[in-house]
């Protein structure tokens, strides 16, 4: 078993706080991306599950067994870097080997390691190669394959895609998404990237200013963010908010209607997106910032003063004040 605890976690850099009292629980086999903003609290916490940095209060388990503080090479734990960290001077099959060979492994379970993981990550045909002879894309995948080869107990990637560009990077994440599920590694991944936590993890821990915002499904955080911040960051393009006096209405622009004149509320549209499949609409409701995602194409012409409606069932009801969104039960009649 490799679920991990993480209970209690604080880390303080003198007089500023990075990380206050995060607790996660991430269960065997489970896939969690730690999602938040530059300068966050994630990457500092999965250093601290790797051991690279140590926390100020707090404890990190595995598998119920409390490794808070054993060096980072005790801990039964592989990293895969933004920066690739592949060693140029190492042929690909001896980069992934690496890891197998600090730990002692006998040459039949090094050859064994080596052919599956190059096999897992499509590497067969590149292993009498060196690190300048393979794209950005390959160089990432040897490095996942070195850390898949030593059979961690958890598996922590820092932003392992950011590095690469977008057309390949989305390539990356289905392979790595398949690989990762094939492994069945407990996995631990750090992004800024929304729609990357989205389309790879099973659930989502959304970091803000050192804490948990909320913890959920790629599904839960979407639709029922727990707070304004988690509506604003997660969604591209993101949640609007409509102030109702002490309350504040979340709606997703995908969950806007045109309706005809007369009912909703007076859209006034000042920006018109075609995006393929969709039609972005950017425009003022209450003097208010709005925008309206319409599915295919719409030949709206900036300028064009529309009604718009929320789509009951997806409004999300805030505190005004907290930001926090309302108890079920408590929320008011749109």
């Amino acid at each position: 078993m490799a679920g991990i605890t993480i209970d209690g976690i604080r880390k303080s850099f003198g007089n500023t706080t990075a990380l206050e009292a995060v607790d996660l629980e991430v269960a065997d086999h489970e896939f969690v991306a730690l999602l938040g903003p530059s300068g966050c609290g994630k990457t500092t916490l999965l250093r601290i599950i790797a051991g690279l940095e140590t926390q100020t209060a707090g404890r990190v388990l595995i598998g119920g067994r409390d490794i808070t503080g054993l060096p980072p090479r005790a801990r039964g734990l592989a990293m895969v870097f933004q920066n690739y960290a592949v060693f140029p001077h190492l042929r690909v099959r001896d980069n992934i080997a690496f890891g197998l060979k600090m730990t002692g492994a006998d040459t039949a379970r090094i050859e064994r390691q080596v052919k599956r993981t190059a096999g897992l990550l499509q590497l067969e045909k590149l292993l009498d190669r060196y690190p300048a002879q393979l794209s950005g894309g390959q160089r990432q995948r040897v490095a996942v394959a070195r850390a898949l080869a030593v059979e961690p107990a958890v598996l922590l990637m820092d932003e392992p895609l950011s590095n690469l560009d977008a057309l390949l990077r989305l390539d990356m994440r289905a392979e790595l998404k398949e690989v990762l599920r094939e492994a069945g590694t407990t996995t631990i991944y750090v992004t800024h990237d929304q729609t990357e936590a989205m389309a790879l993890a099973d659930r989502i821990a959304v970091l803000h200013s050192g804490r948990i915002e909320q913890i959920g499904t790629p599904s839960d955080i979407y639709h029922t963010p727990a707070t304004r911040f988690v509506g604003s960051f997660v969604g591209s393009p993101p949640m609007n908010f409509l102030a109702n006096g002490t309350r504040i209405l979340g709606i997703r622009p995908e969950d806007l209607d045109i309706v005809p004149n007369g009912d909703g509320m007076a859209f006034h549209v000042s920006v018109v997106e075609p995006l393929g499949a969709q039609t972005l609409l950017t425009g003022t409701a209450n003097n208010q910032m709005i925008r309206v995602a319409l599915a295919g194409e719409h030949h709206i012409p900036p300028g064009a003063d529309l009604h718009i409606r929320p789509r009951p069932d997806r409004i999300r009801w805030m505190d005004a004040a907290t930001g926090r969104a309302l108890p079920a039960g408590t929320e008011p009649t749109p």
